[in-house]
């Protein structure tokens, strides 16, 4: 199996503006399915900034608590360390949605729930109409 490669960061200020540029632009497309399914779960309560703020919020404070979770205990729980992790950083990562839609656990995990529906519905219409697709970051 070969290893994994990242692509470079770019060095000169247009790869950056344009690095930057494409960063806010698929952070607002993955923002729409958990749009659609925040205004579902809250009655329309919420706004796209609700959104945006849930997706970039819970991204950062998943990988925060991940990764200080799995450096700080692997040392003393071995492997485990990582399972612990990643179930606490998807207890954060809810948290950050409950908070951002104001609504309850129920209602975070629900808004998860239809937006990964939204996902999958909106992948195979671009892959119909456009022959292209998000990235295979789901199991189906």
């Amino acid at each position: 199996m070969s290893p994994v490669s990242l692509p470079a960061i770019p060095t000169s200020l247009g790869g950056i503006l344009v690095f930057v540029v494409g960063l806010v632009i698929l952070w607002a497309i993955v923002s729409i399915p958990v749009y659609f399914a925040g205004k579902a779960i809250t009655g329309g309560k919420s706004d796209f900034g609700d959104a945006m703020g849930a997706t970039l919020g819970g991204g950062i404070a998943y990988f925060i608590v991940y990764y200080a979770v799995t450096f700080f205990l692997g040392a003393v729980l071995g492997s485990a360390a990582t399972v612990f992790a990643l179930i606490l950083g998807i207890l954060v990562w809810l948290a950050v949605f409950r908070s951002a839609f104001r609504t309850n656990w129920l209602g975070a995990v629900g808004i998860v729930i239809v937006a990964y529906l939204i996902l999958i519905v909106l992948d195979y219409i671009l892959l119909a109409a456009f022959g292209v697709s998000f990235p295979r970051f789901f199991p189906l």
